[in-house]
């Protein structure tokens, strides 16, 4: 016996990937370069290195269920800080919920959202396609029908609202924005920002905005939700509304999985409640070294530059090749290679290079196209000179 919605579910990217390169080998002596995966390889800040280990005892405590207050003053700070709000808009004590990383968070938007039903009909999660593969496990485990919002080259990557239809956005229950995106890297725009809520609002929806790559960029600082709600104002300028951090990508650390949630007061006290049954805190020494990373830039700063100077490099060297484009954000190459499945087992195994089709982070259309399957999505993690020989192998596997 289980849960059979789990059958209706495809395998996770990297479990497809592994799948379809099966036990195949780079060529002998040629060392593998993994790119498939976000991980960030730039080293972390070697002052929360004491902080982790300043207070044995705290190890063996259970953390707050929603942290100390030194933590959730520290990001409201930046927030306050990072969106242009003036001090107090947030309130550590009602506008943040402390979570173990954002994809728990992201998962949890949806069970938090999708009610029996909507308007007498089964309530629906809009999501961009492509996608990030937690909004789908979150829309059906809720029972929620999925809508795929198209965000493909036509789009400039971003999901349209104006293609959903009048009865989807009726019975609404959530919707996920993903800014800067992952897999293309593109960002919302103010306007984009300000219809979505508008929506939302509208249809009296939870709009989720997964905001996890906000600090990587490599020209102009992106637009966020919380920039949207001060320029809408209003007595509760977050209605409806929930934004998704994450100290991972920012700070160098996934293995903190240390994250926050702000947003809708009413939205957090639920956000909490859910939490308590189903969520784990991160441990104390966690939360304090999580404080401290919140109230440095200097370490944001430096690994921006490191980002900008490898999409530098990799643009240069493809010259416009496989349509490639410098994002608005993250730390992506969304290339087009016309068939991912095709490019990605040919770099592993004439190459030694590990990237992810595009296909596996999108869901076929209703005409049967798949919006990923003619790219590869590689993460530019490593250090320049891996960077070059990655895409020195790239350009001579496939320019041909």
């Amino acid at each position: 016996m289980h849960n059979d919605i789990l059958d209706s579910l495809t395998d996770y990217p990297f479990d497809r990937l592994r799948a379809l390169l099966g036990t195949t080998e780079p060529p002998a002596g040629m060392t593998p370069i993994h790119m498939q995966i976000g991980e960030p390889k730039h080293a972390a800040p070697e002052f929360i290195g004491p902080l982790l280990t300043q207070d044995m005892s705290e190890w063996g405590r259970y953390p707050p269920p929603n942290g100390p207050e030194e933590l959730r003053r520290a990001i409201a700070d930046w927030l306050e800080t990072r969106y242009d709000l003036d001090s107090g808009t947030i309130d550590p004590g009602q506008h943040i919920a402390i979570v173990a990383g954002t994809r728990e968070a992201l998962f949890m938007a949806a069970l938090l959202s999708v009610p029996t039903n909507k308007n007498g009909n089964t309530p629906a999660v809009l999501m961009p396609n492509p996608f990030y593969q937690v909004y789908v496990g979150g829309g059906a485990l809720a029972r929620a029908d999925v809508v795929y919002m198209p965000a493909g080259a036509n789009t400039g990557f971003q999901p349209d609202f104006d293609q959903v239809a009048e009865a989807d956005l009726s019975r609404a229950a959530l919707a996920y924005i993903n800014t800067p995106a992952n897999p293309q890297g593109s960002v919302a725009t103010m306007a984009q920002l300000k219809n979505a809520i508008g929506l939302a609002r509208k249809h009296d929806f939870v709009l989720a905005v997964d905001e996890c790559y906000s600090e990587i960029y490599t020209g102009e600082k992106p637009p966020g939700l919380l920039d949207a709600c001060r320029e809408i104002g209003g007595e509760n300028p977050f209605a409806n509304t929930l934004v998704f951090h994450s100290l991972s990508k920012r700070s160098n650390v996934p293995g903190l999985r240390s994250g926050f949630v702000a947003g809708d007061p009413a939205l957090i006290r639920l956000l909490l409640r859910l939490r308590q049954y189903g969520g784990a805190q991160v441990p104390l020494p966690v939360m304090n070294a999580s404080t401290a990373l919140w109230r440095d830039e200097a370490h944001v700063e430096a690994s921006r530059e490191l980002y900008r100077a490898k999409f530098d490099l990799a643009l240069d060297m493809l010259d416009g090749k496989f349509s490639a484009f410098r994002p608005g954000g993250g730390f992506y190459l969304w290339l087009d290679v016309t068939d991912s499945e095709a490019a990605a087992y040919k770099l592993w195994t004439e190459a030694g290079l590990r990237v992810l089709p595009g296909a596996y982070l999108a869901q076929n259309n209703d005409d049967g196209s798949n919006p990923g399957a003619r790219y590869i999505r590689m993460a530019l993690v490593h250090d320049l000179d891996t960077t070059c020989d990655a895409i020195t192998r790239l350009l001579n596997t496939l320019d041909s």
